[in-house]
């Protein structure tokens, strides 16, 4: 039985659509100590023309867009999104990211509403250092950081979790979704950072 997985069916998939691979969420995958058997508990499916690619071959557009696996303490998530510049030439950028929160079945969460800014979440995130220009030469990389709040009140709203985040790195640009599993509770509010250059882990 060396190599099996064994997956929860994953949700219905237009045809424009494929299945990534398996990506293990939060709720993890398990192994025996020798590897032998793996569990996936969700698999996760993004378009085709939209899945995030941190290595490989350079997308058309000349930028890779990605989600590193972020921190969770106490209630508080803070993650990172990831800009390279994998092309020959020059990007420049001065803000935000635009995001748009999609859940399982692919739809929009209009009920979340993005914050320019981590403050209304949490302090000391980094996340609210006004807008700066930044240009990145080929190789060069920038990070937003995103911050949210796993909180639930009784009576307030519906918890929503959703698995998607539709990223686009300024206005006009080609969309490329990520997987943070963004598990918002009640708060409905979905905070972000403005684009810096460099890498935080480096």
């Amino acid at each position: 039985m060396a190599g099996t997985v064994t997956a929860s069916a994953p949700p219905s998939v237009p045809p424009e659509q494929h299945t990534a691979g398996a990506f293990p969420t939060r709720a993890g995958a398990s192994a025996s100590a020798g590897g032998e058997r793996v569990r996936i508990t969700k698999v996760r499916s993004v378009p085709s023309k939209e899945a995030s690619v941190e290595h490989g071959v350079c997308p058309s557009s000349g930028t890779r867009v990605y989600a590193d696996e972020g921190d969770a303490a106490m209630g508080l998530r803070v993650l990172g999104l990831h800009l390279e510049n994998c092309g020959a030439g020059t990007v420049r950028l001065n803000g935000y990211p635009e995001l748009q929160v999609v859940d399982e079945e692919h739809r929009p969460v209009d009920s979340v509403q993005v914050l320019h800014g981590g403050s209304a979440i949490a302090t000391g995130t980094g996340a609210d250092d006004p807008p700066q220009p930044v240009t990145l030469g080929p190789g060069e990389s920038a990070y937003a950081g995103l911050v949210w709040r796993n909180t639930v009140e009784a009576g307030v709203a519906d918890p929503v979790n959703a698995p998607y985040l539709r990223v686009r790195a300024e206005a006009g640009a080609d969309p490329v979704m990520v997987i943070p599993e963004l598990d918002l509770g009640t708060t409905g509010r979905l905070g972000v950072g403005a684009w810096k250059k460099g890498d935080p882990s480096s």
